[in-house]
């Protein structure tokens, strides 16, 4: 197949969720079909990673988007126009001309949107349309909204009605949706009756796998958290384990070792005088040091409460044999049953009670890390995700042929 492939992003290197999502997709499709691929980027420095793509892609053509997002001119459109800030933002002419070239000279079988908000650049066309939803955006935003002071809230209340309202306009005009969890597949036809998503799953990256699962000392654990502190729902989890889980764990763990890592973790996340909390700060697509967290570490600690996020950091954790201690909203859309391939909590209290009591049972650790593995292997490796991405092109092109007829 002929597929042309749109990210609002850069899928180079491989540090933010959809990021790495893109990565792979790109690197198991390329092996059957032809890949034309156009990105945003705001940054110049960002085409060096172009290269690294050039392998699985038989063109890329990156466009100019704002790299500053804050700019008068991009706010006053999101005041005064009925788009919201989030597609004024992300907008690029560069990208909706050089997307009419490309289907105007070229021929494709399928386009691929990753997020409704690259949408705006597709011009009317019968190549059919699939639309990949990381994530519902206008909950993420709600949820963000919700923890700002109250003279905030109106003139960003009313962005997210305008958000909303796009976001389900872009749904109605793909052929077909995707989601990546069942969770937001029901969101979205619980919103828009008439829409029947598919489900592409995120996976785990190919390194996070171990070859056997180890075995680990319980005796000085070390708790890990490891996410992306560009992102609120990340930083918002991050300052609950410190503050609110933290104290309570520290009165009976003495040995606790804390380890808060990602990127942006250093201009985000501050501690004062707690000596057994580490700051790591990680560049963009360091592999090598995102493996030894997570197989140095004892837990994966997830208190997630924000809607949204592709849950990648979970899916690494069962995949390395590592045990997860999260929300519920964590391990959304997962498949994750308590107690058989993770431990939920939702208080402080229940996150001391849940992790003492699997530091304190060999068996039941070693349960959970049997059954995250086993789970994760069958349903969430990258290579079986992309041939169920295929068959859905096949579908969809199928099924616009026949409409077209």
């Amino acid at each position: 197949m002929n597929i042309l492939m749109l990210t609002p992003y850069l899928p180079y290197p491989p540090a933010s969720g959809g990021q790495i999502r893109t990565h792979y997709l790109l690197k198991y499709l390329a092996r059957n079909h032809s890949i034309t691929l156009v990105s945003l980027y705001k940054d110049e420095i960002e085409k060096q990673y172009a290269k690294h793509l050039r392998s699985y892609c038989s063109e890329i053509h990156l466009c100019k988007r704002a790299s500053k997002p804050w700019r008068p001119g991009t706010i006053m459109r999101a005041i005064f126009t009925n788009q919201p800030f989030l597609i004024v933002r992300n907008f690029s002419q560069e990208a909706s001309d050089k997307i009419q070239s490309l289907l105007k000279n070229k021929s494709f079988d399928v386009i691929h949107a990753e997020t409704f908000y690259i949408m705006p650049h597709i011009p009317e066309t019968t190549i059919p349309v699939l639309l990949v939803e990381q994530t519902i955006e206008y909950k993420v935003y709600q949820h963000y909204t919700s923890s700002l002071p109250f003279f905030l809230r109106l003139p960003l209340y009313l962005d997210i009605l305008k958000l909303k309202y796009w976001e389900k306009f872009y749904w109605t005009k793909a052929d077909l949706v995707a989601t990546v969890s069942e969770y937001d597949k029901n969101e979205i036809k619980r919103l828009a009756s008439n829409i029947e998503p598919e489900v592409i799953p995120n996976g785990a990256g190919d390194e996070m796998f171990v070859k056997q699962i180890p075995l680990k000392k319980l005796t000085k654990p070390k708790l890990l958290f490891l996410g992306n502190f560009y992102w609120l729902q990340n930083v918002e989890a991050a300052k609950y384990l410190i503050q609110s889980i933290y104290p309570l764990l520290n009165k009976n763990l003495l040995q606790l070792e804390l380890i808060i890592a990602g990127q942006n973790a250093g201009g985000k996340i501050l501690t004062t005088h707690k000596n057994n909390i580490s700051i790591v700060d990680l560049n963009p697509g360091d592999e090598q040091t995102v493996k030894k967290l997570y197989h140095s570490a004892t837990l994966f600690i997830a208190p997630i409460f924000g809607p949204g996020g592709t849950r990648l950091k979970i899916l690494a954790s069962m995949a390395s044999g590592l045990p997860v201690v999260s929300t519920s909203v964590g391990v959304q859309g997962l498949g994750i049953v308590n107690n058989q391939h993770a431990l939920i909590a939702q208080s402080p209290e229940e996150f001391v009670e849940q992790i003492q009591r699997i530091l304190s049972d060999e068996k039941l650790y070693q349960k959970i890390q049997n059954n995250a593995f086993k789970l994760v292997s069958e349903k969430f490796s990258w290579k079986s995700i992309a041939k169920k991405l295929e068959n859905v092109y096949r579908n969809i092109i199928n099924r616009t042929s026949k409409d077209i007829v």
